[in-house]
């Protein structure tokens, strides 16, 4: 059964409009990849949707029991929005499993009950609902051999959250979510007020100093576990990986102040990077 037409514009245009940094990495995949991927990132960008952009006086719950039976219609009888039937058409092509996208539901669910975690293990768990889960999403459509590849994929989904974390500490206060740790906050004398409030000081920058070397190391322990025979299948995977292994490098350039800082790169720098990763990757395996 073919993809409706409509339900592939809609996730190619809800990819593009978001103007996320995964969209250049999907520009040189085969077609039928593309596509998969655009349905799978906007499934991701609505269900964050519906619990960061609820209109007032929404019910972020209700939508997204809502969503989650959108989910079940369309395993169940292949029915469902646009957006749900070209990610499940993605996940039987591509043999993904169904649970994959319910444990990135859950997490999204975490942030309508959590704003706070009281240690790295608990943000773990978060992180690799909303990050990992796609990433092994990800790599069925992207292809590999060799197991080892789910860990390259967890690891590096966790990198990606964390930088996310701490790329948008002051968008996520506004909101009164804390992502991190209760008790590295209390380790670096940083208390929850000044995080709410944006204060910048020698707490706060070695505080960062620290969230940003976890976030390295899980860059690095990645692409450890990245094994040959798969790095070509991974392309798109790499490039994300340098997007946002660069926005991690732009967050200790600008001295951790995140408050002020805007820590982003330009589309053509995007564009560049993606380009030369892909250049290199042919000639490379020539």
């Amino acid at each position: 059964m073919s993809v409706p037409r409509n339900a592939r514009s809609v996730s190619r245009l809800v990819t593009k409009a978001s103007g996320s940094n995964f969209y250049y990495a999907f520009l040189f995949l085969p077609k039928p990849k593309r596509e998969a991927i655009y349905a799978v990132y906007a499934f991701c960008r609505l269900s964050d949707d519906l619990v960061d952009e609820a209109k007032a006086g929404g019910d972020p719950a209700a939508a997204l029991t809502r969503w989650r039976k959108e989910l079940d219609a369309y395993f169940r009888d292949s029915v469902g929005h646009p957006v749900i039937v070209a990610a499940g058409q993605a996940a039987r092509r591509f043999s993904i499993p169904k649970t994959h996208f319910e444990e990135l539901l859950n997490g999204m669910e975490m942030d309508l009950t959590r704003t706070r975690y009281a240690t790295f293990e608990e943000l773990y768990s978060y992180c690799y609902r909303v990050a990992s889960v796609v990433g092994l999403i990800c790599i069925e459509i992207f292809g590999y051999q060799n197991p080892r590849t789910r860990e390259y994929a967890e690891r590096l989904g966790i990198a990606f959250q964390l930088t996310n974390i701490l790329r948008d500490l002051s968008v996520d206060a506004e909101r009164g979510r804390i992502y991190l740790p209760q008790d590295e906050l209390r380790r670096f004398g940083y208390s929850e007020d000044e995080l709410l409030a944006g204060t910048y000081n020698d707490a706060f920058v070695e505080l960062m100093r620290f969230q940003c070397e976890r976030a390295r190391d899980y860059f690095r322990t990645a692409m450890a576990a990245l094994p040959p025979e798969d790095r070509r299948s991974l392309l798109a995977a790499q490039i994300m990986r340098s997007t946002y292994y660069r926005l991690l490098l732009k967050i200790e350039q600008e001295h951790y102040n995140v408050f002020q800082a805007n820590i982003a790169l330009p589309k053509s720098h995007k564009l560049l990077l993606a380009a030369g990763l892909w250049l290199r990757s042919t000639l490379t395996f020539k």
